[in-house]
């Protein structure tokens, strides 16, 4: 019996960094069970370069990549998502638009590399941070038994990701 293919939307305002980032992330370690978007209320309109940049330097594809709106996946064309997650808390406080089949969300705050500031190591070292935060997130959630799990249980591991401490894991 396959698995069936789950919609994630990763929300956050300017979809320009950490939105970015999960939908990459996501679209590879999901290995073929997740499709991933990304969208910001209030997009940007461009990707952050540095954002580019790290997903180029640890080899992804990046032709995906590009800032746009969360009324685009509300729309009766769009695809209908499975699972929302915010990834900034400007997004988590937002009133988002009613998602049709009502998937389930959770809130996975990650800080804003694009707000840092000093050299480009110093700016590279805050986008790869939030790489690492979103990886180890994205990842325990792709390996869980989602079919298997009911509604509740599984809600409860989504906020229980949101809520991880964000520390350095042994690979």
């Amino acid at each position: 019996m396959t698995e069936p293919l789950y919609n994630v939307l990763f929300l956050c305002t300017g979809n320009s960094a950490r939105s970015i980032l999960a939908e990459a992330i996501m679209n590879k370690v999901g290995n073929g069970m997740f499709k991933a978007y990304s969208a910001g209320s209030f997009p940007k309109g461009e990707v952050h370069p540095v954002a580019l940049e790290l997903l180029r330097n640890l080899n992804y594809d990046t032709s995906f990549a590009r800032s746009k709106s969360w009324d685009e996946f509300a729309g009766p064309d769009a695809p209908q998502m499975d699972f929302v997650f915010t990834v900034c808390d400007n997004a988590a406080n937002e009133v988002c638009p009613v998602w049709p089949g009502r998937p389930m969300s959770a809130h996975w705050g990650v800080p804003d590399p694009a707000e840092a500031t000093g050299t480009k190591a110093e700016v590279m070292v805050a986008f790869t941070e939030a790489y690492r935060m979103l990886n180890n997130r994205i990842s325990v959630f792709a390996n869980l038994p989602i079919s298997s799990l009911e509604k509740l249980v599984l809600q409860k591991h989504l906020d229980d990701i949101g809520a991880t401490e964000d520390k350095e894991t042994a690979e």
